[in-house]
């Protein structure tokens, strides 16, 4: 199993790197475009469908799972773990087990879209013609790592005050 959550870890690290280039991308991109707009009275056409169709999805998506793993996601805790007492392990798991559900349909459905626009050779007519399979991949690829990552936390033993609230 540690040979199993090494490898997890560093295809999360991967895909958070990926994530965090996209959002640095935007940003060099949105600024180029204005600076290209106010020196030189020209846009840089392609930013804004690259921006949207491609850059966007992977900022939301490719880090969740890191983030997950690291326990740095938003989380309202209206009922404290203690509550449940000694079963807080339980309800962890049943916890862990609906979103693994919720992010396997998530995986599945996108796949299959994204799937269908790769076979399709589906593109978006634009400044540049987008292939969209390549912008749908980063939502299946994304939630199927946090979804290997939720169902391996079930596996892993924590007790009651040190497991944190999902």
């Amino acid at each position: 199993m540690e040979r199993f959550e090494t490898i997890l870890k560093r295809v999360e690290d991967v895909l958070h790197v990926l994530g965090c280039a996209a959002l640095v991308l935007i940003a060099v991109l949105i600024n180029a475009d204005i600076l290209g707009r106010l020196f030189f009275r020209t846009p840089l056409q392609f930013q804004f469908e690259m921006v949207e169709f491609y850059l966007m999805p992977a900022v939301a998506t490719l880090s969740l799972s890191r983030v997950f793993r690291e326990n740095g996601h938003l989380c309202l805790e209206f009922i404290s773990p203690q509550t449940f007492g000694p079963f807080w392990p339980y309800v962890r798991i049943f916890m862990l087990l609906c979103s693994a559900a919720f992010f396997g349909a998530v995986s599945y459905m996108s796949g299959r879209f994204t799937l269908q626009a790769f076979q399709r050779d589906e593109v978006y007519f634009g400044i540049i013609d987008w292939p969209l399979g390549w912008a749908y991949l980063s939502v299946p690829l994304a939630c199927s790592v946090l979804t290997v990552r939720l169902l391996f936390e079930i596996t892993r033993k924590r007790s009651a005050a040190s497991a944190p609230a999902l």
